[in-house]
């Protein structure tokens, strides 16, 4: 979760989406003050906490958007690249506009600029 959490944070800022960065940053800050009480708490409390934290997480979660299977985004990488009528690399960037239009948040642009590139060169 650390791991998406700060490729999500990454994404946001480059992709110069505040709001999203703003939210992603306060949950990050959310878990390392959870990482330093955790290791300051007394044994008794951890379970509460962790039982405590969990359920915070989980009602974060319910204001992210949800985030597309492998499945639907190369979907999506397909229906971009027919759409700007993509025919080489050199019209990634068309491709990756129009899915970072539509799918913001939604998707991997990491993993999904690989599909694109594979799309375009024929791989």
């Amino acid at each position: 979760m650390r791991d998406r959490l700060a490729a999500e944070t990454k994404a946001a800022l480059k992709s110069q989406h505040k709001q999203r960065l703003s939210a992603l940053r306060l949950i990050s800050a959310a878990l390392q003050q959870a990482d330093i009480a955790a290791k300051t708490a007394i044994p008794d409390q951890d379970a509460e906490q962790a039982q405590q934290e969990a359920a915070e997480i989980a009602v974060i979660e319910e204001f992210l958007p949800r985030q597309m299977t492998e499945a639907e985004a190369k979907e999506a990488v397909a229906a971009a690249v027919t759409e700007v009528g993509a025919a080489s690399p050199k019209d990634m960037g068309k491709v990756m506009a129009l899915l970072k239009e539509r799918h913001a948040g939604q998707m991997d642009f990491g993993k999904a600029s690989g599909q694109v590139k594979a799309v375009l060169s024929g791989g």
